[in-house]
């Protein structure tokens, strides 16, 4: 039996250096670091349009896609008006079915948002003939409240492709290190 005991210790030496059992196993193929960039065309951003109950609600502003869903049952809310003065006024139902701007969503409303206007004409990506004060709206508005306020889950097909439906290369996704990406699927 003596020489029975001599495998022991090389047994026990060979479990420690092998990996354990209960160890995470190894990918050979490592998921994303980030969550992929979601693309919406036209058609599939109308569905998001806050008629349907239980849908997300989605608006897009200079191609980047917001879930605007947490404005719809918004009760009240402080707004700065570029001239410095604070507004507080009701937000009941903001964005959803029958509420003030819900026409803006489930689009690209770029050109709405900038000449602050539900005119269904300027309900368009299309900024071309805006006013210098028009587009610095545009900047601010996108960038303190739509970015301050709502989650990026994606961007308009007319932001990542071409007009030929090749990759843009000069694509880059907007920074928003204060929210996590959402994906709903």
């Amino acid at each position: 039996m003596a020489g029975a005991a001599a495998p022991l210790p090389g047994l026990l030496l060979l479990l420690l250096l092998l990996p354990a059992a209960s160890a995470e196993p190894q990918l050979r193929f490592r998921p994303p670091a980030e969550a992929p960039v979601r693309l919406f065309t036209e058609p599939e951003l109308a569905r998001y349009d806050g008629h349907q109950e239980g849908q997300p609600i989605y608006l897009a502003v200079k191609g980047v896609v917001f879930d605007v869903t947490s404005g719809k049952d918004r009760q009240a809310s402080t707004v700065q008006i570029i001239t410095g003065f604070y507004y507080f006024f009701n937000l009941t139902e903001f964005y959803g079915k029958g509420a003030p701007y819900n026409a803006l969503v489930g689009k690209d409303s770029t050109r709405g948002v900038a000449k602050m206007s539900l005119d269904p004409a300027d309900l368009t990506h299309d900024t071309t003939g805006l006013t210098e004060e028009e587009l610095k709206s545009l900047d601010d508005i996108f960038n303190n409240v739509y970015k301050a306020k709502y989650p990026i889950v994606g961007y308009t097909s007319r932001r990542i492709l071409n007009e030929d439906g090749s990759p843009n290369l000069d694509f880059k996704p907007e920074d928003q290190p204060h929210f996590s990406i959402k994906d709903e699927f």
